[in-house]
């Protein structure tokens, strides 16, 4: 185990030139670290444009704050990403590092674990701190989401982890908190890319990231046809949610594949997740396993998904959701309060 590593640093994300809320809840995951282990809590973000936006991080914990502020830096690039970040470890010595379970963190710790030749554990449920040892403790699903795995890196170092967004809310902000920020600047030629930013297309079925909604619609194949998917996205906005669904319906055509949770798709934890007539396989139960309250609707009532859900209703979904929709409408129409 390399020797002079301390400190423990979350991978900041900007989004659109903002802060992510996903940055606020890795300083939240990191505090809890910082604290068992006696060290200062840090963060890294790269952008472009971007210092005037920094000092919110230290209202959520950090005590440093590394940045990097480039135009090269507005897009994500990948390999530019990973060179910043391996030389700000390599001269800082993080102990731990951990990034967001979105699509920049799934992208840029592989590629950063294999430059630094350290462990890396993902789409992590739970982090502690082994008092004894000084190590972290990297908990996530395994054997398709039937058992709970706690994972070590005794050996190598920085220990990298990411973590599921939502899992974890941020702190309360304190206004009044100030850190310390270092400005890093690198040579021209950690800017060159194998990678061209040509254009970033919304998905329009979707209003929002569906790993940031706080409360997911999902539909299987119980829903019985493609036009009866309509309801769950009138339902969704009833709720201002987010519709998932099953690998079934995503490979039958019936929504597209961003739309997908499970372990070939997304993770997610929101605060209510509907299972409407999805059975309840171990892989799509593995990626949503962990959202706070879990309501389903199937008509087998030995369907897996009763297993772990909070709420369950037995019945046809085709007949329950109009149901749902009409009293809702009616709710909403209701103006004497």
């Amino acid at each position: 185990m390399g020797t002079g590593y301390e400190g423990v640093w979350t991978l900041g994300e900007i989004r659109n030139g903002e802060i992510s809320s996903v940055s606020y809840e890795l300083l939240a995951w990191g505090k809890k670290l910082s604290d068992k282990l006696g060290v200062k809590l840090s963060s890294i973000v790269l952008g472009s444009n971007i210092k005037e936006r920094i000092e919110r991080l230290f209202h959520f914990g950090a005590d440093v704050v590394y940045a990097v502020d480039h135009p090269r830096l507005e897009h994500f690039l990948p390999d530019v990403h990973a060179r910043i970040c391996e030389a700000l470890v390599k001269e800082y010595k993080p102990e731990i590092l951990i990034a967001s379970a979105t699509t920049y963190g799934r992208t840029i710790m592989p590629i950063l674990a294999a430059k630094l030749e350290t462990g890396l554990t993902a789409d992590c449920t739970d982090l502690d701190i082994d008092t004894k040892e000084r190590i972290l403790l990297q908990t996530r699903p395994a054997i398709g989401g039937n058992v709970m795995a706690t994972i070590k890196t005794p050996n190598h170092r920085p220990q990298m982890a990411t973590v599921r967004p939502r899992a974890k809310r941020p702190l309360n902000p304190d206004r009044a908190r100030k850190g310390e920020l270092i400005l890093k600047e690198y040579p021209t030629e950690f800017y060159r890319s194998q990678y061209r930013w040509i254009s970033f297309e919304k998905d329009e079925s979707s209003d929002s990231p569906i790993q940031e909604a706080d409360v997911i619609v999902s539909g299987g194949k119980g829903m019985k046809d493609e036009k009866n998917f309509e309801m769950l996205y009138e339902l969704a906005k009833m709720l201002d949610g987010a519709v998932g669904a099953s690998r079934a319906v995503v490979d039958m055509g019936w929504i597209p594949y961003s739309h997908q949770i499970g372990l070939s798709g997304k993770t997610v934890s929101p605060r209510l997740y509907m299972a409407i007539g999805i059975s309840g396989a171990v892989q799509h139960i593995a990626g949503m396993s962990s959202s706070e309250i879990i309501v389903a609707i199937n008509k087998d009532p030995d369907a897996p998904i009763f297993k772990v859900a909070d709420f369950g209703i037995v019945g046809d979904a085709l007949e329950i959701l109009p149901a749902l929709l009409k009293r809702l409408s009616s709710d909403e129409g209701d103006t004497d309060g």
